[in-house]
């Protein structure tokens, strides 16, 4: 069982979704938005029109990618390794979208392969191109093919204390709440489930800790302004189980960020990540 090199560049056929606004909502309930936040959280507020989270690409787009050209892997042993979007304008509350997926590399770490891939939604409505977004998934047991073992990482934060540092408590039920908005494993929650693979109760979503995190650097870097928001990169390193307490910390050069999220025992969850903003 191994990845197969060959597949880089190859390009899915393109597929059409559709969300509406009540999808917009429960996503923003579904990453801890709450009352504070109610151009997120309602449609109907006076003097205040519903925005889309950033983060909420990463539901909406992803498709489209021939994951089935990446060579032989076991589903059951495939981890989230990273999470990548970039905005080309903001998200509307509603719309159709045509996405895109490619291929974009295929390492060999030894035990395990890496896949990385990119998917380019846009409106269909227009033909404008909206966002993109890059993920890789590491999986395990689908390595050593002779492959090459892919660019090292040079992210170092700064030393120095944080520019800024946002504290989120995620709910026990949480994992609950953010399954609404698609993702139906029940390794988020089924107990028995999670005891295969490892664990004493179900995780929360990784994509649910990268949302928790897009907020933070949402509303300290962009003043809450989803149009000023232009990309998030990063690496997911540790489970976070529902109930934890996140915390963002972020380091501003500019209109660039360096971040990481830890959750409530110093346990680096979310690392290597990247953000640009206008």
């Amino acid at each position: 069982m191994a990845l197969d090199p060959s597949s880089v560049g190859a390009k899915g056929e393109p597929t059409r979704s559709s969300y509406t606004s009540k999808d917009a909502l429960l996503y923003a309930v579904g990453v801890g938005a709450g009352t504070s936040e109610l151009p997120f959280t309602t449609e109907n507020t006076k003097d205040t029109p519903q925005r889309v989270l950033p983060t909420m690409a990463v539901i909406l787009g992803g498709g489209g990618v021939p994951l089935g050209k990446a060579g032989e892997f076991n589903p059951a042993l495939m981890v989230h390794g990273t999470e990548g979007i970039e905005l080309y304008r903001e998200i509307p509350a509603e719309a159709e979208l045509e996405s895109v997926g490619e291929i974009t590399g295929i390492w060999d770490k030894g035990k395990a392969g890496v896949i990385e891939m990119a998917s380019t939604a846009t409106l269909v409505e227009t033909g404008e191109k909206l966002f993109k977004v890059k993920m890789s998934l590491f999986c395990r047991g689908a390595g050593d093919f002779g492959g090459e073992r892919g660019p090292k990482p040079t992210f170092e934060l700064p030393d120095r204390a944080a520019d800024h540092q946002v504290t989120y408590a995620t709910r026990e039920d949480q994992a609950l709440t953010y399954r609404l908005s698609g993702d139906r494993n029940p390794l988020h929650s089924d107990p028995s489930f999670a005891a295969i693979g490892g664990f004493d109760r179900p995780i929360l979503h990784g994509l649910c800790t990268y949302g928790f995190t897009g907020r933070a650097l949402l509303h300290s870097l962009c003043d809450s302004d989803p149009s000023r928001f232009k990309s998030m990169d990063g690496r997911f390193s540790k489970p976070v189980m529902p109930g934890d307490v996140l915390t963002v910390s972020m380091w501003v050069d500019g209109n660039n960020a360096l971040f990481q999220t830890k959750n409530q025992d110093g346990d680096i969850v979310l690392d290597q990540g990247e953000c640009t903003f206008a």
